[in-house]
């Protein structure tokens, strides 16, 4: 009965010239019924799920709410938050006074429970403790799913009583608040970018707190493969929870990281034998630089402690990773000028994905390798694809090349899959495409579905021995790194899931899928004058503009359009999750498309 309770009690406000704001679910329990609200009612309704009431099946008594109200201050203060963000009054107050209003209506709502039973002393927190001396009562309305009807409130307050405690202007908004306290991704503290607040993700959507829903065309930076609210990873999320969140892995370990290492085995090019779980996928560049370095100097050759990279590449924001991303064009190159490890670095890779390579193509590549050869640990190249240093697709061949010189040489193949792991350039692999294995291999984003952080370094055995020394029991040289959470059993399980999830869906079908539909709807943008090139591999469509993109402007542009994308530099692109339906591939293409026609109608 709640969701009709709740349509009829929204009648009788409208009737007496009120409008619903937002609807509180308690013990909701995977019901749907914010959806059957949102029907019922109105799409852009508020609906917020809350901590579950201790209900006994039957009704909700007084002891049950007021329980709720001194368990969830916190709670009760976001709700608050949220109601005042839907009546748009809370660019007016200041964030001082924000523990007043939820303090007043909170000492609102629990006084006509109180008057029920002996006062109790109750602190919401150290901020309040100046409470109002008597709020007046107000109603409670609960809609607790599992109970057959919405219990009368013991009192009922007048519409001026609650616009009082709800009104009062001493509150900032979340986007206020964010602005104050956080620093959010390559973005100015002075001068930040605005941002979206998202109340919630499911499927391919991220909903937005004023109940606007947006396609995610970036599959949270590339990492969402299946979407949002996956109910095999949440479920395996929930199970490993009730076992242990994180134990260290230090003289440790557990089934989870086990149970990941043999699938990460299994799934990678046969040579990897030896898996290193850690943070992200920037560490585990880092792992695998120290890594080769290590394995050098256990041979007795120090002087192998640089890398040779390729400009135009991007590995990762830590400082080990900077270092090979490109030193000219990179994102840090002008920031860290002097400050990084001087590496070496060969032209950006020519042949493009469908091209043939000749040697002209890495002759500076082989000339690097060979004069520096007593100098160079490792190549580290991400394979086919660049992504963040231009989205730049080059051919296999070139990377077969690449393996054979570096089997010449004797130099490792570290190889950044980051970015193109886990079947989005149409292989599991992108080193697939050229029929080739590294040395060293690196995975996250998408690893655990995008659920959490985690990353992985996986090395030969021939790696893992020359690391450690040599063969036999007395090899003993530890591999110098260990982050407090490697291993983390909650990220480690919830990254088993994904990859089950993964081999038991028909995904290269659906990126191959992906694949044709951005093409055929990019493919005619290469006509634009405002475009200097298009290229799609897998679920990657990529849009080169000849003019770098206003990403405010453009990303106002998509969401207008329900789009999410996050563009950079002259790149119009989109990584969305494989489980997108084609209605919604379209709609990302549209948007990009409109994105292009602002900029032809800006430069004419």
């Amino acid at each position: 009965g709640g969701i009709s309770a709740t349509v009829c009690a929204s009648e009788s406000l409208r009737s007496r010239g009120h409008e619903l704001a937002l609807v509180a679910l308690f013990n909701e329990g995977g019901l749907g019924n914010a959806d059957a609200l949102r029907r019922a009612l109105s799409p852009r309704l508020t609906v917020v799920e809350l901590t579950p009431l201790r209900n006994d099946g039957a009704h909700v008594g007084v002891d049950v709410v007021d329980e709720w109200l001194q368990c969830n201050a916190h709670e009760f203060e976001a709700l608050v938050h949220t109601l005042l963000r839907c009546r748009q009054v809370s660019a007016d107050v200041t964030p001082e006074a924000t523990p007043s209003i939820a303090a007043r209506a909170l000492s609102a709502a629990r006084c006509p429970y109180l008057a029920a039973k002996p006062a109790q002393p109750h602190v919401l927190q150290s901020s309040t403790a100046a409470l109002p001396a008597a709020a007046p009562p107000a109603t409670a309305a609960v809609d607790a799913a599992s109970s057959d009807a919405m219990p009368a409130s013991p009192a009922s307050p007048s519409a001026t009583d609650v616009s009082t405690a709800i009104d009062a202007p001493s509150t900032s908004s979340l986007l206020a608040d964010d602005m104050r306290l956080l620093w959010h991704p390559y973005t100015s503290a002075t001068a930040p970018t605005e941002c979206l607040a998202v109340e919630r993700a499911s499927g391919v959507e991220i909903e937005l707190d004023d109940g606007r829903t947006l396609v995610d065309g970036m599959s949270s930076w590339w990492s969402a493969i299946h979407g949002y609210a996956v109910p095999q990873l949440d479920a395996a999320a929930a199970t490993q929870l009730g076992k242990m969140s994180h134990v260290m892995f230090g003289g440790l370990t557990h089934s989870a990281a086990v149970g990941l290492g043999q699938r990460l085995v299994d799934l990678t090019p046969e040579p990897l034998q030896r898996v290193f779980l850690c943070d992200s996928g920037s560490v585990s560049v880092e792992v695998a630089i120290k890594m080769a370095l290590q394995y050098w100097r256990a041979r007795g050759v120090a002087g192998r402690n640089r890398l040779l990279t390729v400009r135009g590449g991007y590995h990762g924001d830590t400082f080990g990773a900077m270092a090979v991303c490109d030193p000219v064009n990179g994102m840090h190159a002008e920031m860290f000028s002097g400050s990084l490890t001087q590496h070496l670095f060969a032209p950006r890779p020519r042949p493009k994905f469908h091209e043939e390579c000749t040697d002209a193509d890495v002759a500076d590549l082989a000339r690097l390798l060979e004069e520096k050869c007593d100098e160079v640990a490792a190549v580290i190249i991400e394979p086919i694809v660049q992504g963040a240093g231009g989205m730049h697709f080059y051919s296999p061949d070139y990377l077969r090349r690449v393996r054979e010189l570096c089997n010449r040489s004797g130099a490792l193949l570290i190889l950044d899959c980051i970015a193109t792991g886990f079947g989005r350039t149409g292989k599991l692999f992108a080193c697939e495409h050229a029929g080739i294995s590294p040395d060293i291999m690196c995975v996250g984003k998408a690893l655990t579905g995008g659920y959490m952080t985690l990353g992985a370094t996986l090395a030969t055995a021939e790696v893992a021995a020359g690391v450690s020394g040599g063969r036999g029991a007395r090899s003993a040289v530890p591999l110098m790194h260990g982050p407090t959470f490697m291993g983390n059993p909650l990220a480690c399980a919830v990254a088993c899931a994904s990859i089950d999830l993964l081999a038991s869906t028909p995904w290269e079908a659906r990126v191959g899928a992906i694949e044709q539909q951005l093409a055929e709807q990019l493919r005619p943008c290469a006509d634009s004058v405002a475009v200097a090139d298009v290229r799609v591999l897998g679920a990657i469509g990529v849009v080169e503009m000849k003019q770098p993109i206003d990403m405010r402007k453009a990303q106002a542009r998509l969401a207008s359009m329900g789009v999410w994308l996050r563009p950079f530099g002259k790149l119009l692109y989109t990584m969305p999750p494989f489980v997108i339906s084609d209605a919604d591939v379209k709609k990302i293409a549209d948007g990009m498309r409109a994105v292009i026609e602002d900029a032809e109608h800006s430069q004419s």
